[in-house]
């Protein structure tokens, strides 16, 4: 009983974690490949700090993970979870009935 308790709280803190916006998007966005804090700013047309805000509770979560190359930090999913996951929320809400995206 003791690990279907510690299940739960690990899927509580995972939906948690995918329930902020900003996190969902980056997480979307990574869902393509790696990409680095700069890319992730543009694309999100966001401030560097709310960025790495977000970034940092995903590394809590253990849904990223960074790589440094020089000066630059790249993020990549840490496992399929969170691709598994979204590629089902973008087919309940980011597709009409017949497939198409909205």
């Amino acid at each position: 009983m003791d690990s279907f308790v510690d299940n739960a709280t690990t899927a509580s803190n995972f939906l948690k974690a995918l329930s902020h916006e900003g996190r969902l998007l980056i997480l979307c966005h990574l869902v393509s490949g790696e990409k680095s804090v700069t890319e992730l700013e543009e694309l999100l047309s966001a401030r560097q700090a709310a960025v790495s805000q977000q970034l940092s509770r995903l590394r809590l979560e253990g849904l990223v993970i960074p790589r440094r190359d020089g000066k630059a930090i790249y993020y990549r999913l840490a496992d399929e979870r969170p691709k598994r996951i979204l590629e089902l929320v973008y087919e309940l809400f980011c597709v009409d009935e017949f497939g198409k995206k909205i």
